[in-house]
């Protein structure tokens, strides 16, 4: 009998995940005109506790994984991701799903030269020619928008807000990558998604809308959508290395460019077709770096195989894994 190759099985989830991931921004995009953002980030995050809890009790890691013994650097780390998140929705709500994604690619390349500043790594040319190529793409998207006169204020804003999430989110990896030396991956997960919350409650006075109906169906999509893709992609991770996964990561452009075009109906603008693929020819020059440094993917779990955890010990066949908490 063949023995089926995990590799495989890896490279299955990772595309699933990117599929699910789509799913969650197609929810949020189809309610963004008519709920608050506020209110569309805590369904989101509310919803996307249930299979993460869920995920981490079949793990043994709820509710004893949960202990930390550094509260503020998970503040940080979560100010950061909460910052994002809203920045992430609020791009999505005035952009194409293909413009707001593809922006938010710049997020691992930023983190590549940012780790060269605050954790003190080498900065290689790699990092630098990703950035370069990242941003300018980036530049040939909005400057038609800042040239022209018939240019709107929405898609301006939309354009920054989604500059600002890829660079919030490289913030927060960089404490993820700080808070995993010592902390439970659950615990990282789990605090971001409360504190997501925590910030969605405080936006109740700004006025929020009962959901009926199909609004708060997509809403609760939204959650489990983002909740079972990030599972999806933890696992990926466990049974494929990172190096064979990294092409699989710009697949996950394709299902936002076909929510635009079969879903929404939102015509390519000619900006953005120059601008994909300088965005990830940068993303890919910057994760062609070997280095254990670079090997984070873009908006993904990253994973470094140890050995076994004493306190729970098993066959030694899957070592209990270490990975990097993903955004949103």
């Amino acid at each position: 009998m063949t023995q089926r190759d995990p590799s495989s099985l890896g490279i299955g989830l990772r595309v699933l995940s990117g599929v699910l991931m789509g799913g969650m921004f197609v929810c949020v995009k189809t309610v963004s005109a008519d709920v608050p953002l506020g209110e569309i980030v805590f369904f989101r995050s509310a919803f996307a506790l249930v299979p993460l809890i869920l995920f981490l009790w079949l793990r043994r890691e709820f509710p004893q994984g949960l202990a930390t013994k550094r509260p503020l650097d998970h503040v940080l780390r979560a100010s950061f991701g909460v910052i994002a998140l809203f920045a992430s929705f609020a791009a999505v709500a005035r952009l194409n799903l293909a413009e707001a994604i593809l922006i938010a690619q710049l997020s691992p390349v930023i983190l590549a030269v940012a780790a060269c500043v605050l954790l003190r790594e080498r900065l290689t040319r790699w990092r630098v020619g990703g950035l370069a190529l990242g941003f300018a793409g980036v530049v040939v998207m909005v400057w038609p928008e800042l040239d022209s006169a018939a240019a709107s204020d929405k898609r301006i804003t939309g354009l920054l807000l989604a500059v600002l999430s890829a660079g919030m989110s490289a913030l927060a990896l960089i404490m993820v990558r700080r808070l995993n030396k010592t902390e439970s991956p659950g615990a990282i997960a789990l605090y971001f998604v409360l504190a997501s919350m925590v910030g969605a409650l405080a936006t109740i006075p700004m006025g929020w809308n009962l959901p009926k109906g199909a609004t708060l169906l997509w809403l609760i999509g939204a959650g489990l959508f983002g909740g079972f893709a990030h599972i999806a992609m933890t696992l990926a991770f466990r049974y494929t290395e990172a190096s064979r996964l990294a092409p699989f990561e710009y697949i996950a452009l394709l299902w936002p460019l076909l929510a635009d075009l079969l879903i929404f109906r939102l015509p390519l603008s000619r900006s953005f077709l120059f601008a994909l693929p300088l965005v990830l020819l940068g993303v890919m020059i910057a994760s062609a770096e070997r280095s254990p440094a670079a090997r984070a993917g873009p908006g993904g779990w990253r994973l470094r195989r140890r050995s076994t955890d004493p306190r729970r010990p098993n066959d030694g066949k899957f070592p209990r894994p270490e990975v990097e908490a993903p955004e949103a």
